[in-house]
């Protein structure tokens, strides 16, 4: 990634782009520390104390903000309404004939038609989100107005806050898909994880200097393992199942076409960080119901404690979610029966399947197995954090969801940049 780096920052035209997006990122970290008004900082730490946990609802958007969300900052919602409108849109058109045509049938129309969609749903995301985070900041007693007329105009300026820094935020990554090196969204969540690491490191570095001789033995065992885990999600991201592909001869006046040899690539990671995103919302649902409605005690409040993020059985529920996600988020991305056909009328056939359902089937087939691996990987990567916390009782700042967003978005940066430097390369081609 450096020598990409070094090598994008030679190039005059891309070295403006990188500066650009580094301008932008730069605004978005001076964003994510102007505090909202009308609220207690000192009771703001308190809650946070409270709700925190990698695994917990409120640990992963405050994960996804870089501590933007825990600190109740302008920019505490971040990129999270922008990504979960993305996802519901992308669920809406599987579902809806019209979404589906605007995605597929009219080019760079149906595009612009689907971003003003995700725009439109990304703010009601925000406003609902906030409304429930002033609810929750509100029952923590954070909030030092919340009675007559005043109560009334810190509610409304806080929400406000609140969904306009998240408009803001979605317009800075359109920036950098403009005028910078593209991938806006992406680098943005990437600036605000990589933003908690030196609190990572000092975390590590306490429990490196205190008198536990254990943690003195951990700390560098935890380091080992974050390489480890992080080799480990670069070659599950690259990895990938190739089926070979076969295209039939045909001839057209004096010219051949086909004839050649190709493959259609399978991802073993082809949903990314979705199951994760789905299975850390439905697990920590419970237990935002129940800051939400300010219970303490009684049935309900027993029942979500069942659901702590240091109990097995949160870990386990956790693991089956993702399973589940997988296999549902990649079935309605992939369909077998449209590759078949489209196979089908360019010429292309897989050897030794005839084309049609035999092909579909032999799709299917190598999908469920693909579908499975990249199931577990996810499983792995999510719940291995949890349980060393709960077995070695060592609070990471980081966990399994961080570290696979920061990877995933690092290399598709670099795949980004080295496919414009290739394209400049190659100018005398393009011309």
């Amino acid at each position: 990634m450096l020598q990409t780096l070094r090598n994008a920052w030679k190039i005059e035209d891309l070295r403006k782009k990188l500066l650009y997006t580094l301008l932008i990122v730069v605004i978005f970290r001076v964003g994510s520390a102007i505090p909202v008004p009308f609220l207690d900082s000192e009771a703001l730490k308190a809650l946070a104390a409270s709700l925190s946990g990698d695994g917990s609802l409120f640990g992963y958007l405050n994960m996804l903000t870089g501590d933007s969300f825990s600190k109740a900052t302008l920019f505490a919602l971040s990129i999270t309404p922008y990504i979960n409108a993305s996802i519901i849109v992308q669920l809406l058109t599987v579902v809806f004939p019209v979404l589906q045509r605007w995605a597929k049938d009219e080019g760079e129309e149906g595009r612009r038609k689907i971003n003003r969609v995700n725009r439109g749903v990304t703010i009601g995301l925000a406003l609902m989100m906030a409304i429930g985070y002033y609810f929750t900041l509100r029952n923590g007693n954070v909030v030092k107005v919340t009675d007559g007329f005043f109560g009334w105009f810190a509610a409304i300026t806080i929400i406000t806050a609140f969904v306009a820094g998240s408009s803001v935020i979605v317009w800075l990554g359109e920036l950098i898909n403009k005028g910078g090196i593209g991938n806006g969204i992406s680098i943005l969540l990437f600036a605000g994880i990589v933003s908690r690491l030196p609190a990572a490191a000092t975390m590590l570095w306490a429990y490196f200097t205190s008198d536990n001789i254990v943690y003195k033995i951990l700390v560098p065992v935890v380091i080992v393992l974050a390489v480890v885990v992080i080799g480990f999600i670069v070659v599950m991201t690259d990895g990938e199942r190739r089926i070979s592909v076969q295209y039939a001869k045909r001839v057209v006046g004096r010219k051949q076409y086909g004839g050649q040899s190709s493959y259609i690539p399978i991802k073993v990671n082809m949903s990314g960080v979705m199951p994760i995103i789905f299975a850390s919302s439905i697990v920590s649902l419970p237990g935002i119901l129940v800051s939400f409605f300010n219970i303490k005690e009684g049935f309900w409040a027993n029942f979500v404690s069942i659901f702590n993020y240091n109990s097995a059985v949160y870990a386990v529920v956790y693991f089956l979610l993702i399973i589940f996600f997988n296999y549902f988020y990649v079935s309605i991305q992939y369909n077998p029966v449209e590759i078949a056909n489209n196979l089908r009328k360019n010429n292309g056939a897989i050897p030794g399947y005839r084309p049609g359902q035999p092909t579909s089937d032999y799709i299917t087939k190598v999908l469920s197995k693909i579908i499975l691996i990249g199931a577990f990987f996810l499983g792995i990567v999510a719940v291995f954090p949890i349980a060393f916390q709960g077995i070695t009782k060592m609070n990471i700042a980081l966990g399994g969801t961080t570290v696979l967003i920061v990877v995933g978005v690092a290399l598709e940066i670099v795949k980004n940049l080295e496919s414009q430097m290739m394209m400049r390369h190659y100018k005398g081609f393009l011309e």
